[in-house]
């Protein structure tokens, strides 16, 4: 079966975006930008929320930019284009590229995709859309991409409900830059 999983960028105390919005503080590291390529190279479909897709679109046309991309983030661009994506929102009415609005819950679109043939993880990015997605015990592998920074207050990375979930460390990286890179699975216990 298909892993879900959920894998962004985080500061330290816990936040994707700081209390104005921005997220500069993830600074440019190349060997980081290289380890999310890699981690890009696995995923099969990418569920996403109306401000994470708006924000993806820049990558649409990134190949035409001028100045030109290094070949680092061309490559990026090359595996982002193609690959499939659900976007989740009550405000589109259409979306670009490889993207299609979703046609039913996130549940039941997760069921879909886990049911059809296919390989690859489904990848959940945006907090909104990764919180409703652990609330109903959807995830299967939390990502999160720590840097060393406090931003004290924004979005934050874990969603605040009040449940407990138990994890296994599978794997951790540390780059030059200080970020360390966690990867857990979602500890599933038996129900009594």
């Amino acid at each position: 079966m298909r892993s879900v999983t959920y894998s962004m960028n985080a500061s330290l105390d816990g936040f994707i975006v700081g209390p104005d919005g921005g997220f500069d503080w993830t600074g440019p590291d190349d060997d980081l930008f290289r380890f999310a390529t890699d981690e890009l190279r696995q995923v099969g479909v990418h569920l996403m929320g109306r401000r994470l897709y708006e924000t993806m679109l820049y990558w649409e046309t990134a190949a035409e930019q001028d100045p030109p991309l290094d070949d680092l983030k061309l490559e990026w661009a090359a595996l982002w284009n193609p690959l499939p994506k659900v976007v989740f929102s009550t405000t589109l009415s259409t979306v670009q590229g490889h993207a299609r609005l979703a046609s039913g819950s996130l549940a039941e679109e997760i069921e879909r995709l886990r049911s059809e043939p296919g390989e690859g993880d489904i990848a959940i990015g945006g907090a909104t859309l990764a919180a409703e997605a652990a609330a109903l015990g959807l995830i299967d592998e939390y990502r999160p991409r720590i840097h060393p920074v406090l931003v004290g207050g924004g979005i934050p990375y874990f969603p605040r409900n009040e449940r407990r979930v138990d994890l296994e460390l599978l794997e951790t990286r540390t780059f030059p830059s200080n970020v360390h890179c966690l990867r857990y699975r979602v500890v599933r216990r038996p129900v009594a």
